[in-house]
């Protein structure tokens, strides 16, 4: 219970550090919000109005305790841009960025764990040679390039999958599927690649460790010492890099998202960044650092569960 509460502890102090930050750097970029959410239909009364309804005309530190205070109730203003809440935009959006998240790192730790491992096994011979050039390829191409590739391959070319758009999963099951491929595959393409290379540093570690050449003199089986005594002690490390992937597709991969269309959390922050949205900007990333902090906690917790000793220290 210690090992939690000073983990909770600690996200609570970031998250508050997070709003801090957040609230500062949006009052600081360069453009007025009101002026542009009103666009054509700026007059100087509609302009006093908006600004007034907004809470942009009292000072920025009676505007960051009353934006804290509503936020700890779940309330996140409302969108300058379509006048809709915060918090419901955010939660509308959360689906479609955790479908993207969960395909790509499903198929992120597909090619990662069997690649890295089979080339840590094999170090220095030709199949990991082979792993490491495609890891470092993959690491190398853009993901939206990656994205442009295989909508000409899948969808332009072979006319399998769509090439944009978005299906609810419980409206539309294998809609879904259809539309989340192409954006899965792209993401967990490059985290795969990413997580490949890390996959085989944690293994190789492991693998020249005293009790791993101990259990080999012991005459136990290759696959015995590969699950038991190298995978498992190499999982640390791996947990790590995962929920790092994780957060990143989960606070939203903008560019795979503008290209595929897909209305997830990083499309959604791209267009209020442009429109100087900042209620809608300052919920989003709360939301996002929100969303690396629970994971964080996560892969803290499977910490204490795969390494014992980290839960006593």
């Amino acid at each position: 219970m210690r090992f939690l509460l000073r983990r909770l502890l600690y996200s609570v102090v970031v998250l508050i550090g997070v709003l801090i930050v957040v609230f500062a750097l949006v009052h600081v970029v360069p453009g007025d919000p009101v002026r542009i959410a009103l666009g054509t239909r700026y007059t100087p009364e509609a302009y006093q109005a908006l600004r007034s309804a907004s809470g942009l005309d009292r000072p920025l530190i009676e505007q960051f305790f009353s934006y804290a205070g509503h936020a700890l109730t779940g309330d996140l203003g409302v969108s300058f841009r379509n006048g809709e809440p915060v918090t419901a935009t955010l939660l509308e959006r959360l689906p479609a960025s955790v479908s993207l998240a969960v395909v790509g790192m499903l198929i992120a730790l597909i090619i990662a764990l069997p690649a890295g491992i089979f080339a840590a096994l094999h170090r220095g011979r030709i199949g990991d040679g082979i792993v490491r050039v495609a890891s470092q390829s993959g690491v190398s191409v853009p993901d939206f390039w990656m994205g442009i590739l295989l909508i000409g391959l899948f969808a332009s070319t072979l006319g399998w999958l769509p090439t944009s758009g978005y299906r609810p999963f419980l409206q539309d099951p294998g809609g879904w599927l259809r539309h989340v491929v192409l954006p899965g595959l792209t993401v967990g393409l490059v985290a795969g690649a990413i997580m490949t290379r890390y996959v085989r540093s944690a293994v190789l570690d492991v693998a020249e460790a005293g009790h791993v050449r101990t259990a080999r003199s012991k005459g136990l089986a290759p696959v015995v010492i590969t699950s038991r005594h190298i995978v498992r002690n190499a999982l640390v490390p791996i947990l790590t890099i995962t929920g790092i992937q994780l957060a990143t597709i989960l606070g939203g991969v903008i560019v795979v998202e503008v290209v595929f269309a897909w209305p997830g959390l990083g499309r959604l922050t791209y267009t209020a960044v442009a429109a100087r949205d900042y209620p809608l900007i300052q919920g989003a990333v709360l939301l996002i650092a929100a969303l690396f902090l629970l994971i964080n906690l996560a892969v803290d917790v499977l910490y204490a569960v795969v390494d014992p000793r980290i839960r006593l220290s």
